[in-house]
């Protein structure tokens, strides 16, 4: 199972983070990578990498997920260089105002935060959704994954440091994906979404290990530690898989156990 030869895998958000812990996990599966992200030189770097480590190809395209000629550019780009995609990731995302009280924080984050962590998995889905159903119909390809990266905290609220907007989006694009599923169900197209915990990336290493969140991990999380890296991608390996068809419109949480109490 989870043989991914001759499969092509596209991630937003691949420069860095998940995003491109969870892009090399697809390569050690012999997955084709479309790589996307605004900072396409950390993209190039990892297409050398894996396409002589792996045997794989490797294609970095430039994107802004924000953008709809940008989006539309990179499904060009990966229509004329491989003809077909089985599976989108969106991981691309971010926020602002971060640590802003509800009452306090700024229309202007908010809209921000939205455009950037709902809206544009809305475009993309929708952009990748119609080069699946082309390609298919070309019969290039057999069938279609999208797979949308949300958050426990669009599972759950939390008493740790206020973030309204990113609860927002996450939260939406958990029902968003329920939505799509149901409408592309018969499409052999499936929509589900991971909802990670707290995970080490180069972004956030120094920030778990600091007193307070080490202690925040051994009160809140019942496996009394963070995600490691590569421990995102086994569940990402297998929604994107063509043996994972009767499995759509879910929601799986991987953090160590912390929505589970």
């Amino acid at each position: 199972m989870f043989d991914y030869s001759g499969k092509v895998v596209a991630i937003t958000g691949a420069s860095s983070g998940l995003g491109k812990q969870m892009a090399e996990g697809f390569a050690q599966q012999n997955a084709n990578l479309v790589l996307l992200a605004r900072r396409v030189e950390r993209l190039e770097a990892s297409a050398k990498e894996w396409s002589e480590k792996y045997g794989v190809d490797v294609l970095p395209v430039a994107c802004d997920v924000t953008d709809s000629e940008s989006i539309a550019n990179a499904v060009k780009a990966v229509k004329d260089h491989f003809g077909h995609c089985e599976v989108i990731i969106n991981d691309a995302g971010g926020e602002k105002g971060t640590g802003t009280p509800f009452v306090d924080y700024k229309r202007e984050d908010w809209d921000f935060t939205l455009n950037l962590d709902l809206t544009s998995v809305f475009s993309v889905s929708q952009a990748f959704v119609n080069l699946m159903k082309e390609a298919m119909a070309e019969g290039k390809q057999t069938y279609g994954r999208v797979i949308n990266i949300a958050s426990i905290y669009g599972l759950v609220g939390n008493t740790a440091i206020p973030t309204i907007a990113y609860h927002t989006t996450k939260g939406a694009v958990v029902n968003f994906s329920r939505g799509a599923a149901a409408e592309l169900a018969t499409s052999n197209i499936t929509v589900n979404t991971i909802c990670p915990g707290y995970f080490y990336t180069e972004l956030t290493t120094d920030t778990l290990n600091s007193d307070y969140f080490q202690a925040f991990a051994n009160q809140s999380v019942p496996m009394k530690r963070y995600g490691n890296e590569g421990e995102l991608n086994s569940v990402a390996v297998f929604l994107g898989a063509e043996e994972s068809s009767y499995v759509t419109g879910q929601a799986i949480a991987v953090d160590g156990g912390y929505t589970c109490v």
